[in-house]
């Protein structure tokens, strides 16, 4: 049974791009796009691994994370969190939400592909 990624993204280029490669790495992949009811999408998912967006309609990737943080079903899921604003303001807020890994738009493949694997190398 292959590993399980929720994508939560609203960008369809983004979403395209990441569904393609990490598919293409053998990993099944969920997309949602609205951070109102991305949480529920999630727990209905329970992927192995999530990757968020900061800026979605309806809540930020930053309040997603936090809810996730507080829960101990979902506490201890690895999160690579996207944006494109790359300040360090922006990658202190996740560090605090208690993001696993930080990624900026644009990225590349290979990196978003080294940096899938290694987290998914934690997931037991």
């Amino acid at each position: 049974m292959s590993k399980r990624v929720m994508l939560i993204e609203d960008e369809p280029n983004i979403i395209e791009a990441i569904s393609f490669i990490l598919s293409r790495e053998g990993l099944a992949v969920e997309t949602h796009s609205d951070g109102t009811t991305a949480n529920d999408r999630l727990r209905a998912v329970a992927p192995d691994l999530l990757i968020l967006d900061v800026m979605l309609p309806g809540k930020s990737g930053y309040d997603i994370l936090r809810e996730l943080r507080g829960d101990a079903a979902t506490a201890e899921l690895p999160v690579l969190m996207l944006t494109a604003r790359g300040q360090s303001r922006d990658r202190e807020m996740a560090e605090r939400a208690g993001v696993s890994a930080f990624m900026t738009k644009p990225f590349s493949n290979s990196e978003m592909l080294d940096t899938v694997r290694s987290l998914m190398a934690r997931v037991t």
